[in-house]
């Protein structure tokens, strides 16, 4: 046994310091970007993201849906890996479907559906429109489009046929395959339409170019895309059937895999890892993890591991430091295991990139997490919050909020993730709300915002120079209760 003389610290417990903020340091000169895999000292990382967030690997959290709006944005998702593998494998797919600009169509209808059903639609996917094809089908024949601006309950009857109120493809301006995403933009904005098909000579849409697209392009001009402009995406793989799954998910397209575990400090993640560079050599990336000091990663960086995640116990619906006894304070491990991965890169030439995963409450805890060292953070609660995430919207006590579930809930029943064989023998996590916070495009613009401001207030422009000149010091709760206590607060709503 040995003990270690150290308290278990959180984000919380901790404030930075401002450094000199010169000309320089202005918001549009503040670079976010990650290396999001293990590269050689001085050599670019062969995957980046722009901006250096992830989302979980939950079920809650990391839909198709979620993953191209955060691809739009410029981080990464990782799909969940609690499903059978042909699901986990279609929801790959179906974010590889979409080029940045062009939209894969799949949300369609029947002309002789009815208004109310196009109405479900349209709220259920945040779609601009939905197309209308003979069959209802993705394949079927292109008819024409239905939006919102259509129909309208006060005029218009609830059972009326979507034929009725749709614009037939005669009146539609349309692009072809293969043009330019340019050329398709030109189309939509002298159409004056919001939604631009894609029709093929067989009559069939095989893409849509959406206004909203094109403006969210403008506000988040680095996309996260593969050399064929796809968005990028990454899945979730566990110990036990990584045989079958690796290869299914490999071939739907996945641009990075993420072993799935609580304690990834273990001889089977090696395995796995052993198993990829086996089939795959360096053509297929795998992070590993999750560790909490820095034995657990120089055994997974050793093994091959291209990025480690940080963290045991700190999620906001994770039990394990309960049920267990098990975890570290997120803010101590990440010290710990920042100066071993600075070690490593110094002795071997190879940089691993860490991902902090847990611990965050709020934006400035994403601050923190970078001025310890993190090179990108994992979220679950974060992203779970927003429209685009697939837990369903409920409404509690007048209250709006989004389920949130953890992997090791009973709901979740993911045993594979915790090492506990088939089945599910006691919780890790629980199973609870968050309360709803709209759009991921509105909040992940504000929270990049309060980031890039930090970074500013500190004399900083880029991640690893925030981390290197960082000044942090602990705090007592007494700080944080100073600057309210003589204040009666508003409780009007704010953006969150």
């Amino acid at each position: 046994m040995r003990i270690l003389p150290e308290i278990s610290r959180t984000f919380g417990e901790y404030l930075l310091l401002p450094n000199l903020t010169d000309e320089g340091c202005t918001p549009g000169n503040v670079d976010l970007s990650a290396s999001l895999v293990r590269h050689p000292v001085g050599q670019p990382s062969p995957i980046r993201i722009a901006t250096p967030l992830t989302s979980a690997i939950m079920g809650a959290v990391s839909s198709p849906e979620l993953a191209i709006a955060l691809a739009q944005v410029g981080g990464i998702s990782f799909i969940h890996q609690n499903q059978p593998v042909e699901e986990q494998a279609g929801m790959v797919a179906a974010v590889k479907k979409h080029k940045a600009g062009f939209r894969h169509n799949d949300v369609n209808i029947k002309p002789t559906a009815t208004l109310d059903e196009a109405d479900l639609l349209l709220r259920a996917h945040d779609h601009s429109a939905v197309v209308v094809t003979d069959d209802g089908s993705p394949s079927g024949a292109f008819l024409g489009l239905i939006t919102a601006d259509d129909f309208n309950f006060h005029r218009h009857q609830r059972g009326d046929s979507v034929e009725s109120r749709m614009r037939p493809v005669a009146e539609l301006v349309t692009g072809v395959p293969g043009m330019s995403l340019t050329t398709a933009n030109s189309l939509l904005w002298d159409s004056r339409q919001d939604v631009l098909p894609i029709v093929g000579e067989d009559g069939r849409v095989t893409a849509l170019v959406q206004r909203r697209d094109y403006e969210l392009h403008q506000q988040f001009s680095n996309e996260s895309v593969d050399e064929a402009k796809r968005f990028r995406v990454g899945a979730g793989v566990n110990t036990h059937d990584y045989r079958e799954r690796i290869p299914a998910l490999v071939g739907a397209g996945a641009d990075i895999l993420c072993l799935d575990s609580s304690d990834g400090y273990s001889v089977w993640q090696k395995d796995v890892i052993e198993f990829v560079r086996k089939e795959y050599g360096d053509t297929v990336r795998i992070g590993a993890g999750n560790v909490v000091d820095a034995r657990g990663f120089r055994y997974l960086a050793e093994a091959g591991a291209d990025f480690v995640k940080v963290g045991i116990g700190g999620g906001s619906i994770c039990i394990t430091r309960d049920q267990k006894g098990i975890g570290r304070g997120q803010a101590s491990a990440l010290a710990e295991i920042v100066t071993e991965r600075d070690a490593y890169a110094e002795q071997t030439g190879m940089y691993v990139p860490l991902c902090s995963d847990g611990g965050v409450i709020h934006d400035s805890h994403m601050a923190i997490a970078f001025a310890f060292g993190a090179d990108f953070l994992m979220l679950g609660r974060y992203f779970a919050r927003f429209t685009e995430s697939p837990a369903p919207l409920v409404k509690i006590g007048g209250q709006v909020v989004k389920e949130y579930w953890g992997e090791g809930s009973k709901r979740a029943r993911n045993a594979a993730r915790y090492g506990q064989g088939k089945d599910l023998a006691f919780e890790e996590g629980v199973d609870g709300y968050v309360p709803y916070a709209g759009s991921l495009y509105d909040n992940v613009k504000v929270t990049l915002a309060k980031v890039r401001s930090t970074m500013i207030s500190c004399g900083s422009t880029s991640l690893r120079q925030f981390h290197d000149s960082a000044t942090l010091v602990q705090v007592s709760q007494q700080t944080f209760v100073q600057n309210s206590e003589e204040v009666e607060r508003n409780d009007r709503p704010t953006v969150v």
